[in-house]
């Protein structure tokens, strides 16, 4: 039985998702609980990786439940949740086809992102929000946001994991780029059919620099679609892990 899981969690304790030596990332934590489970390893795979510090409403990963385990999907929920700490969740599991794959079978993502104008960052906001007390212009944001949808070669907003390919295509489409008005701030949410390493915090800081009268948005467009060897920068600003959460994947 093939088995979706839908997991929230708190980034802040984490070394984000993606499973390490040291042992300290939400796939590594959801992993010992689905080996204290079944009374064995199981290979647990998800759909993309998150960074230190961000956090998930909807992060899916799936795996294959041995097949001496009968129980139904519905019972594997409480059976982890036991096992994790409270700032992981599995908030969702359901039976998939057998070649439902939670990477290779996403079609888009949504990412929002929460910034804090107040002047004193609330306690408890530390880590869940981006603090920019100065001015910043909404008006601009929003057209800042509006220049960066579409489909574009987005290499000026990745950064490097040192594994990349020679051929590989940095192009991705931004289907929406939506500003919702908080109490406290903004909320900036990101639809679109695929993200490159950390390019919704280097697009979300760009976007806050040219609201901040720190970048014009020429400038700001000049960094998409930059042709092959002529390279005309990188966005000037990656906002920080605190303010991002992963809320869904979609299929």
């Amino acid at each position: 039985m093939r088995l979706k899981l839908t997991i929230s969690y708190d980034g802040r304790p984490f070394n984000g998702w993606q499973s390490q030596s040291c042992g300290n990332t939400v796939q590594d934590f959801l992993l010992k609980a689905l080996e204290e489970v079944a009374k064995k390893p199981v290979p647990l795979q998800g759909s993309g990786r998150t960074d230190t510090g961000v956090h998930a409403l909807g992060q899916v990963a799936h795996f294959d439940a041995p097949p001496e385990i009968s129980m139904n999907p519905f019972n594997w929920v409480p059976a982890l949740n036991c096992k994790l700490p409270a700032t992981i969740r599995v908030m969702a599991c359901e039976e998939m086809t057998p070649d439902f794959h939670s990477r290779f079978s996403a079609k888009g993502k949504i990412y929002h992102y929460d910034l804090c104008t107040d002047p004193v960052l609330p306690p408890l906001k530390a880590g869940l929000a981006w603090h920019l007390p100065r001015q910043l212009d909404a008006a601009v944001l929003g057209e800042a946001l509006a220049v960066l949808t579409g489909r574009h070669d987005f290499h000026a907003f990745a950064a490097y994991r040192g594994n990349e390919k020679p051929d590989m295509d940095w192009h991705r489409t931004i289907h929406r780029a939506d500003l919702e008005t908080l109490e406290d701030g903004y909320r900036i949410v990101w639809h679109g059919d695929g993200f490159l390493y950390r390019m919704v915090r280097l697009l979300t800081g760009a976007a806050v620099h040219a609201a901040q009268g720190r970048l014009r948005l020429d400038d700001l467009d000049v960094l998409l679609d930059q042709p092959d060897g002529l390279p005309r920068g990188k966005s000037p600003n990656c906002a920080p892990a605190d303010g991002l959460y992963l809320r869904e994947v979609i299929y």
